[in-house]
């Protein structure tokens, strides 16, 4: 072994002993057939400036029976190389496959190309040290057994048991800048993400939903969005509409100008996109619920997390809610599904027949949510699926945690606007456009819903334009 592979070794084991956790990660699907305990298994382990707006690739389709993964292509060295990576607002750093992984992914169902990154075949790759400020703010503080030729290693362990370790390389991000109506020019910025060297699990094997990596959409500091922030490239505002019905839709980073959307403040100092959520009304009838009963999990509100295929209530809400979802229809026999999911057979048009849920949050801000987005089609039109699921206490607290995920929030415009601590969203034509305001110029430009996965003969997802969408994913 060469000295530098001996270094990097040195690295990885001292990011295996010293088990670092820069994010959590459920993995989320793409558009295969997989079965619904999948589904359900990848939700249950998560849990001078230049401003400017931006938008990239990114495929995937948000229903449980497609799979739910939405994932970008990103641009990464000198000259620049196309990796896929999931994006996930429940971790906050990006990695990618090394080349020094031996057990990493060489091909995927998805239609794609699986690229292993070489820092050696990039010209602006360089080392992050482990004395160098980003990673003693990765380990808060110095970190152990730290010389000065050490790279700075990240480990991550998810969930289901999958784990990444590695070290950090800091080199050329190249993403697309919005510069007209539907018009975009590249532009790079230099960034510091994860070198995957050693992957086990989900993550170390080829399979129908193997990528080149994660990207991480958190707040921290260490995500690329608050990396590109703070060298004066974009504003701490991004945005994404999922259109689950066509696949695809629109992600951006800026500040939406239209469609106008109501917020409602983040819960300050969370790993998460926590909210305060007040109430549940199902067909204007407000439930009756402890005022406790939302402060869930190991801090307090609800979690955003458009990562999540499906939405989690506590048992005493997940309870009330369904008995008046299935008032109108007191004669439908129920169907466990895979030990886990409540079926029934329905030829009628479920949005006449079930009735719709408001969730009513801080600042009188409400989320709507129609029977066709909680109630998914199963074994092709044969048979409904109800999306709502019972959590299960994972908080020290004993509390059930109010997780929402793709299943409420598809065909909406979602704005998460860190710059001022607020998330919002409104009903939306996600095959459609928005409108962002370019901070640089004042100018207000289009950014426009795409699909390109006819790229690919062997692609089944949709793909759309984005910037870094979130997909979050929570381990809890």
């Amino acid at each position: 072994m060469d000295p530098r592979g001996l270094v990097i070794l040195v690295a990885i084991l001292v990011a295996e002993m010293s088990c670092v956790a820069d994010g959590t990660l459920v993995f989320p699907v793409e558009r295969q057939k997989r079965s619904l305990s999948a589904i359900k298994a990848h939700d249950a382990q998560r849990r001078g400036r230049i401003l400017s707006a931006v938008d990239l690739n990114l495929g995937g389709n948000g229903v449980p029976t497609n799979t739910g993964l939405y994932y970008t292509k990103l641009g990464l060295g000198s000259p620049p190389k196309d990796y896929y990576v999931q994006v996930d607002t429940g971790s906050d750093i990006l990695w990618v496959n090394c080349v020094e992984c031996s057990r990493c992914p060489r091909k995927s169902d998805l239609g794609i190309e699986l690229t292993l990154y070489d820092p050696k075949s990039s010209e602006t790759a360089e080392l992050v040290s482990c004395e160098q400020d980003f990673c003693a703010a990765a380990y808060d503080g110095p970190m152990p057994g730290c010389k000065s030729e050490i790279p700075c290693p990240y480990s991550i362990t998810y969930g289901d048991g999958s784990a990444t370790s590695g070290y950090y390389v800091q080199d050329y991000l190249t993403y697309n800048r919005v510069n007209g109506n539907l018009l975009t020019t590249p532009q790079n910025s230099s960034i510091i993400f994860g070198c995957g060297a050693v992957q086990s699990g989900t993550l170390g094997s080829s399979s129908e939903q193997a990528l080149d990596g994660i990207m991480g959409f958190g707040q921290a500091n260490s995500s690329v969005l608050s990396q590109l922030a703070a060298s004066g490239k974009v504003k701490k505002i991004f945005s994404h509409c999922l259109d689950n019905i066509r696949g695809g839709g629109i992600f951006a980073i800026g500040e939406v100008v239209e469609p106008k959307v109501s917020t409602t403040p983040l819960v300050p100092r969370m790993a998460h996109y926590n909210v305060v959520l007040k109430t549940i009304e199902v067909d204007t009838d407000t439930l009756q619920l402890p005022s406790d009963i939302f402060e869930s999990g190991n801090g307090r509100g609800t979690i955003i997390d458009s990562g999540t295929t499906l939405a989690y209530l506590p048992g005493l809400v997940y309870d009330q809610l369904m008995q008046k979802v299935l008032t109108r229809q007191p004669g439908l026999k129920l169907y466990l599904v895979e030990q886990q999911f409540s079926c029934f057979q329905y030829a009628g048009n479920v949005d006449r027949g079930f009735p719709v849920v408001k969730f009513h949050f801080e600042d009188s801000l409400s989320l709507t949510v129609y029977p066709h987005d909680y109630l998914f089609d199963f074994n092709d039109g044969r048979m409904w699926c109800i999306g709502w699921q019972k959590s299960v206490s994972q908080a020290k607290n004993g509390k059930d945690m109010t997780l929402l995920g793709d299943l409420v929030l598809s065909n909406k415009v979602v704005i998460y606007d860190l710059e001022n601590m607020a998330i919002g969203w409104t009903d939306y034509n996600c095959s459609s456009s928005i409108k962002v305001k370019d901070e640089a110029t004042g100018a207000v430009r289009t950014v426009g819903a795409h699909d390109i996965s006819s790229v690919s003969t062997c692609f089944i997802g949709r793909i759309l334009t984005f910037f870094l969408l979130l997909i979050a994913i929570l381990n809890y």
